[in-house]
């Protein structure tokens, strides 16, 4: 029998568990921890709250975690409530799928200032996250600023610029909900270094911008390039461009018609935040491209911005005594493995890019690494003790484990408590979740 632990139970954890399902059927035991008592990770706390189609990916996690010999363990902090030596000494294999949930900084002067926050943080507050639940962002200003030209960027806009009808259908936690329907914004800038021909936003999510009831997108014409360059690129990013310019083109007496308008600024690095306590403007270097880099012209100027939202990546949590690659913010890895019995999926092996199917490859193919191990005799001893082992450790620690059948019934009080036309509300709180699952 092999035994896997897989830290962490979003995409990248369960792709890992369905390829060794796959791989050894009725021969493999997985684990898959969190330390959060509710499973799916970057699903229920990064996909925003009004693409629940998204969402529905959870299904297929599902009849992975419902199978004999895959278990949910929520409600366990590897680092916090167990060490990875001591999992390495219980289980065949270890598969870090912890994500990257920290924000990468800005590093420019200000940074610190009050209401200025990094999309991890500010994401996982409307999406109920209980780290986040708590951040209290004031959005009683007129003017934001959202710095980056990726979806992250485009979702946190499209949320700061709906009207409460338009969150119908989605599960917009009920405490953003409230804060966001009293918001006064008129302007929400989104900030990038470089031009329409290197976002990284797709069509789907730049299309929904000009759906908005009460936004209106805004691209200088200025900033677009000469439209047969088009002819280069992927289609994908030609159809994002190809929405850039329809913004380029709507008249001024339509955008008048609107009252908030949503400013693409490109060419645009962030050099420092002003304000006396808390935020009031943004100081912005111009910039050209150059061999698709960034290169600042030395001509500045500021714009007014009362909130900041800096959506420019993200970092893996470093674990005691893994290799982590510090400069990439992911864990030190080859194709996966970091060291035999010790591997990597999703984005602590790759950085935060990709979508969420990404993480499938990466998921079938670190168990190719395991079986390599395995065969060639890297992995050591056979016969570790793997769930039976954790179970006594986790009984002789008191801890309180959460499995995928609790979790159904936190599931089922979550949608009990739904407000009308929205499919969930979720608990922001670890206690409240424990006391669901009865």
């Amino acid at each position: 029998m092999r035994h896997i632990a897989v830290i962490g139970s979003g995409p990248a954890g369960y792709y890992t568990a369905e390829a060794a399902q796959k791989r050894w059927g009725e021969d493999v035991r997985v684990d898959v921890f969190d330390m959060l008592p509710v499973p799916y990770g970057l699903i229920r706390f990064g996909v925003a709250p009004d693409h629940q189609s998204i969402k529905g990916v959870t299904r297929r996690y599902e009849q992975v975690a419902l199978s004999e010999n895959v278990r949910f363990v929520g409600n366990v902090a590897v680092g916090r409530d167990v060490s990875i030596d001591e999992l390495r000494q219980l289980y065949d294999a270890i598969v870090l799928a912890t994500g990257a949930p920290h924000d990468r900084k800005l590093d420019i002067p200000g940074e610190d200032l009050a209401n200025v926050y990094g999309s991890a943080e500010f994401v996982g507050w409307y999406n109920g996250h209980p780290h986040f639940a708590e951040l209290d962002p004031d959005l009683s200003g007129r003017h934001a600023v959202v710095i980056g030209m990726g979806n992250v960027a485009l979702d946190v806009a499209r949320i700061l610029a709906k009207t409460e009808t338009e969150f119908e259908g989605s599960d917009i936690v009920e405490h953003a909900l409230d804060m966001l329907k009293a918001a006064k914004f008129q302007t929400i800038t989104i900030v990038g270094r470089r031009g329409p021909h290197q976002i990284m936003m797709t069509p789907k999510e730049l299309g929904e911008l000009a759906m908005l009831q009460r936004a209106s997108p805004r691209v200088d014409r200025d900033d677009l390039p000469d439209e047969a360059e088009d002819l280069l690129l992927e289609p994908g990013l030609r159809k994002s461009v190809s929405h850039l310019r329809s913004f380029a083109a709507i008249p001024e007496d339509l955008h008048a018609e609107k009252p908030i308008e949503i400013n693409f600024d490109m060419f645009a690095s962030p050099k420092a935040l002003h304000g006396d306590g808390k935020v009031q403007s943004i100081e912005i270097e111009r910039t050209e491209v150059t061999h698709g880099r960034a290169v600042g012209t030395g001509e500045t100027y500021r714009i007014p911005a009362d909130l900041v939202v800096s959506c420019i990546g993200y970092r893996s949590s470093p674990i005691p005594d893994v290799p982590f690659d510090e400069r990439a913010g992911r864990f030190a890895n080859d194709e996966g493995r970091i060291l035999p019995g010790l591997y990597c999926v999703g984005w602590a092996r790759r950085g935060p890019s990709g979508t969420i199917g990404t993480n499938r490859p990466d998921g079938y193919s670190v168990v190719d690494r395991i079986e390599e191990d395995m065969e060639s005799g890297a992995l050591g001893r056979k016969g570790k003790a793997g769930r039976e082992g954790f179970d006594a450790l986790a009984q002789e620690r008191g801890l309180d484990i959460v499995t995928f059948r609790d979790w159904k019934k936190i599931e089922e009080a979550e949608e009990a408590a739904a407000r009308s036309g929205s499919p969930r509300e979720k608990f922001v709180d670890i206690e409240a979740m424990i006391r669901a699952k009865g």
